[in-house]
């Protein structure tokens, strides 16, 4: 992914929280805790890996559509096909 410093400062934050979270999780299954509180941390990790795939999405699609990236062009099928994997 190239992007500019602006656009990967935040996606990098979503990913370490995530990170941080997912770490969290597993602890929790580790030493038994009780399965609302691990579903409820799981889902938070859920939402931040949401987010920085949104974010990445989003401060990459001028590169996607125009090709920018000395990559070509996506097409509309494979944008569509990128943001379903997200859903």
């Amino acid at each position: 992914m190239q992007a500019d410093e602006e656009s990967v400062r935040p996606v990098l934050n979503h990913l370490r929280r995530a990170q941080g979270q997912l770490a969290a999780v597993i602890a929790m299954v580790e030493s038994g805790r009780d399965c609302e509180d691990v579903v409820t941390q799981l889902a938070a990790v859920s939402r931040a890996l949401d987010r920085a795939g949104f974010k990445i999405v989003a401060s990459g699609m001028r590169q996607c559509l125009t090709g920018d990236s000395g990559t070509p062009p996506m097409t509309r099928r494979e944008l569509e096909k990128l943001f379903l994997a997200l859903a």
